[in-house]
């Protein structure tokens, strides 16, 4: 009766611990997933900040004002009949 006893408490405390055990597992588990799921959300607003300021830019160049400048700037092109400026810096 005795032996009876002790194999039942010690099933149960070893069933307790395992369940236990399962249990900080999947804590610690959840914990990386979330920080997971956290770092992956900044990348992703990251990404799609470039992603706006891309579309930005291909709008942009779609204008003729722009395109001008960027060959003005760029390539150093001037209008017939204008006078290039030099900076001396």
């Amino acid at each position: 009766m005795i032996k009876k006893i002790k194999f039942k408490s010690l099933f149960l405390i070893m069933v307790v611990f395992y369940i236990g055990y399962i249990f900080v597992n999947q804590q610690f588990t959840i914990k990386n997933i979330k920080t997971q799921i956290n770092e992956k959300n900044i990348e992703l607003q990251k990404l799609q900040d470039k992603n706006q300021k891309l579309q930005d830019e291909v709008n942009m160049s779609k204008d003729d004002s722009y395109i001008e400048r960027l060959a003005r700037e760029r390539l150093k092109l001037v209008k017939p009949n204008e006078i290039p400026v030099v900076n001396s810096k």
